[in-house]
């Protein structure tokens, strides 16, 4: 029988289990796929942690890329053989082999490898959605993106790059800044050594910045809002430091008349003509060479907890897949 990863309790990585499952054949709308390479995602230990609740035993994991085995008889689109990758739907990436909607799936370009459609999917496809659509940023405009030697981040300063846009980043260490720098953002700041709001501040003239993406969460959400120009955009996509604290609306209206969102890719690719232009956009990138995917790390399946060990303590750059 394949193997999988699983858990019954929430908690630190030492509850994930490596376990043979039975893998049933693709209902009517379903494909059976057996993986090549699977994405590591922060919102992978928001699972496992309970952040995210979600209903127990469970698998883990959102994105994947592998070779379709068998189709349900309703599918179409989609036959054995073709090379497929996903972000989303229902959780349990982590694995061998899986049942998946046909629907969440799209064909992978030649030239793109598995590797790289692992590594990229549910990022490359987090940043078109965060930078056309939930804050569609211009040409010549001033962005702050928090953590920007992460996997996200390294894609997003080489897009914004492209976009003519100057992108400030704020990174964990010297290291970070040189890799960041070395992807497209344009100015860097170590956040733990330097006051980023007084720099981003010191950056733009005093003017601050119309829009912050901010995966960090609990750790930068107040000084992300300090950050903002007037009628400026916070865009908070994650909680790497832990779920931001609530806080009074009224500031919105006193910092500047400021707008907050906290979408989720899960929102911006809900229907099936979304998912596409998505994935489209994020393999045109790919395709020309205007971004390009960093993978700091391969795990075997086997490992991931290892693989969360690692993320969870920031020790990372780029982007995490796991080997099955």
């Amino acid at each position: 029988m394949p193997n999988a990863i699983r858990f019954a309790q929430t908690g630190d990585p030492s509850v994930l289990r490596y376990e043979s499952v039975g893998v049933p054949a693709p209902g009517p709308t379903e494909v059976l796929i057996r993986h090549e390479a699977v994405g590591v995602n922060y919102i992978d230990t928001y699972h496992r942690s309970g952040i995210y609740p979600i209903v127990l035993p469970s698998g883990l994991g959102m994105e994947g890329a592998g070779v379709v085995e068998a189709v349900g008889e309703h599918v179409e689109s989609i036959k054995p053989g073709e090379r497929v990758a996903y972000a989303g739907g229902t959780i349990g990436a982590y694995c061998e082999r899986r049942v998946i909607a046909a629907d969440r799936l799209v064909h992978l370009p030649d030239g793109i490898s598995f590797d790289v459609a692992a590594a990229a999917m549910l990022k490359g496809m987090t940043v078109e959605y965060l930078i056309q659509r939930a804050y569609p940023v211009k040409s010549g405009q001033t962005v702050l993106f928090h953590a920007a030697a992460g996997g996200v981040g390294l894609i997003a300063c080489q897009w914004l790059k492209s976009l003519g846009v100057r992108v400030i980043g704020t990174v964990g260490s010297s290291d970070k800044a040189a890799l960041a720098k070395s992807h497209g953002c344009t100015e860097t700041i170590l956040y733990r050594e330097e006051d980023f709001v007084k720099r981003v501040r010191e950056l733009t003239g005093g003017q601050g910045v119309p829009v912050v993406f901010d995966s960090v969460g609990k750790d930068t959400i107040a000084g992300s809002l300090d950050c903002l120009a007037t009628r400026g955009t916070l865009v908070s996509f994650g909680n790497a430091s832990g779920k931001p604290d609530p806080f009074d609306l009224n500031v919105l209206s006193v910092k500047g008349s400021l707008f907050v969102t906290r979408p989720t890719l899960f929102h911006y690719t809900a229907k099936r003509e979304e998912l596409l232009q998505s994935a489209n956009a994020l393999f045109a990138m790919l395709k020309f060479g205007t971004v390009k995917i960093e993978i700091t790390e391969r795990f075997a399946l086997k490992d991931a907890a290892n693989a969360h060990r690692k993320l969870e303590a920031r020790n990372t750059t780029g982007s995490v897949i796991l080997k099955p």
